[in-house]
């Protein structure tokens, strides 16, 4: 297999990186922290990786094949967290390498789940190169998705190839379409940025958030999260943009392109807004019916939470561990369910569980009318016949790897509720799990060593949509 055209690619990301070390160094060297020193070690580091392998593979067809697109994303991933962690494994935290990949892990892959605690009291460069992470991982994710993926038939990712190429001049492709993407990912954040300083958080607090928020990272600056935030304001901004996070960014750029009523036709937001819609109501009734809260507050903490879980964000305005069993059950369901496909969020997507349900609709039908001739459809469309193989295996393996990892996690001595909350959270990239160790008090860093590399791996395993990581296991993928 060539490589050259991979290590190219990973090179201008690794350079990339680099350069977005320059913003936390910045901010550590105006106030004054030491920690400056060790941004600028780093990125002399992984800039030099970076500028070798761009330079030492350019000038060669860069044209990806199948296969190497598996290697490409794969490495990328795993490259990126390992030279992420440099950073927070040098700096004046103190902690492990172990700690510093998983935190780089959870960061890069947007999953929001932390092993750092004082938060209010670190330094602003690392709190700075936490969110950037979740900002970089996110633009990357929704570019994998729109791009990437669909060409690799990764889990029924090609359901969205012709939906790619339907309209070349609302979709621009290649690098114009990075660009477009990239565009309304910044213009998206910037406006978060101003909302959250206009709502009464201090500029420093509102660029942090505002790089996690639309991210659907859930990185904050503060131990407690929202809860340290005084007002609805601020909550029903962050509730806002983490929507806008969890929707198809193809769809921004096709209701820039004159087409507005895109968003409201995809059959995909619909759901994922009706599911927000529906477990609210729910929600909502049930804190009335069990606490002495009133209807703002108890719609307010049932929104701003499922809209957090069910987009993989991770923030939380108040710790609904101890809301009771019912709670924890539909949170628990909503942490693997996630968002719409080319949005910043992960889990299962809302396409997958609307092509099971048309399969199994027309499945309904043929039993009823044995000699009737029905085709499922999504979006108005009929399926092509890989995808509902594509998402069914996707299915299977989402289910195998999560008892899989659970099961390990059990077996190093942690508790039920932990053990399976970890699972579910890391390969659906949520960020807080349940239970008294992870739940959304808390944090990962009570776990052992070997718990954190799982969950570690299994986040890129989630962030990576399962296939690419584990195509590359096989021999197959390595012969001629």
């Amino acid at each position: 297999m060539e490589l050259r055209p991979v290590l190219y690619i990973l090179g201008i990301l690794l350079s990339v990186l680099a350069l977005s070390m320059t913003i936390p160094m910045i901010a550590d060297l105006y106030v004054g922290h030491e920690d400056w020193k060790v941004f600028f070690l780093c990125m002399v580091f992984t800039a030099f990786f970076g500028g070798a392998l761009t330079l030492s593979n350019s000038g060669h067809n860069l044209r990806i094949t199948h296969r190497q697109g598996f290697l490409m994303i794969t490495l990328t991933w795993v490259a990126l967290c390992f030279f992420s962690a440099t950073p927070l494994w040098m700096s004046g935290l103190g902690i492990s390498f172990t700690d510093a990949f998983f935190e780089a892990t959870s960061g890069i892959t947007t999953t929001g789940a932390t092993v750092l605690t004082d938060l209010d009291n670190m330094p602003r460069g690392i709190l700075l190169w936490r969110a950037l992470l979740q900002w970089l991982g996110g633009i990357g994710i929704v570019l994998m998705a729109m791009s990437i993926l669909p060409f690799l038939k990764v889990g029924g990712m090609q359901l969205f190839q012709t939906e790619l190429s339907e309209n070349e001049k609302a979709i621009p492709r290649t690098a114009k379409f990075a660009s477009s993407i990239g565009s309304i990912y910044l213009a998206l954040t910037i406006v978060n940025i101003v909302c959250y300083r206009l709502a009464g958080m201090e500029f420093f607090d509102a660029t942090a958030h505002a790089l996690s928020t639309i991210s659907t990272g859930g990185f904050s600056t503060r131990d407690s999260s929202f809860t340290q935030f005084e007002g609805a304001a601020i909550e029903i901004i962050a509730i806002t943009f983490m929507i806008l996070g969890g929707l198809p960014f193809i769809l921004y750029m096709k209701a820039l392109g004159g087409d507005w009523k895109a968003l409201f036709r995809d059959s995909q937001v619909r759901w994922f807004l009706s599911i927000v819609l529906i477990v609210t109501i729910i929600m909502t009734a049930y804190l009335l019916l069990s606490s002495h809260a009133g209807f703002g507050t108890s719609l307010l903490h049932a929104l701003f939470n499922i809209v957090s879980v069910i987009t993989g964000t991770g923030y939380t305005n108040e710790d609904y561990g101890r809301w009771g069993g019912l709670p924890v059950s539909i949170f628990f369901f909503l942490m693997v369910v996630g968002a719409c496909a080319g949005s910043t969020t992960c889990g299962i997507k809302i396409f997958r569980f609307q092509v099971l349900y048309a399969v199994t609709d027309v499945q309904i039908k043929k039993l009823i009318f044995p000699n009737g001739v029905f085709i499922p459809h999504y979006n108005g469309r009929p399926i092509p016949e890989s995808v509902p193989i594509s998402v069914m295996s996707f299915f299977f393996l989402f289910a195998l790897i999560f008892a899989l990892v659970a099961v390990i996690l059990s077996m190093m001595g942690l508790d039920f509720m932990t053990s399976m909350s970890a699972s579910a959270t890391a390969l659906s990239n949520v960020g807080p799990g349940l239970g008294e160790v992870i739940g959304p008090a808390g944090t990962f860093k009570p776990l052992s060593d070997g718990a954190k590399w799982i969950l570690s791996v299994t986040m890129i395993l989630g962030r990576l949509e399962l296939f690419p990581l584990l195509v590359m296991l096989s021999p197959q993928f390595w012969r001629k």
